[in-house]
């Protein structure tokens, strides 16, 4: 009887469609700001603040930004899972990339709340 180990980040569909679909609303995001920004009559702050002010844009802003923190959370879950084989070591490096994420995503709408 062979007896067969699952390794590595075998997570399939779900976290196939996760990395699309965040990168889909990532890229749409940016080609809607660089529009709105190519539209605006004069890039200067008062302008840009605006923009900013916006709550479609802030609103936009936080959902690309939740977006891109499960991009790389699934992207460097799947690295480590594939190459890190000691047990300890890996869970200190998901303990540690899941801190690093939050601290990113709470200073991040830190940052797009007070401007």
């Amino acid at each position: 009887m062979v007896k067969r180990e699952v390794v590595g980040a075998h997570y399939g569909l779900r976290d196939w469609l996760a990395q699309r679909i965040t990168a889909v609303i990532m890229v749409v995001y940016t080609a809607v700001i660089l529009s709105a920004v190519a539209g605006l009559p004069r890039l200067d702050y008062y302008q840009w603040k605006v923009l900013w002010q916006t709550p479609v844009v802030r609103y936009a802003t936080v959902l690309v930004v939740i977006c891109l923190l499960l991009h790389v959370w699934v992207g460097m879950r799947d690295i480590f899972m594939d190459y890190i084989k000691d047990h300890a070591l890996r869970l200190t490096l998901y303990v540690l990339t899941i801190a690093a994420l939050t601290g990113y995503g709470i200073w991040a709408i830190r940052i797009l709340w007070s401007a």
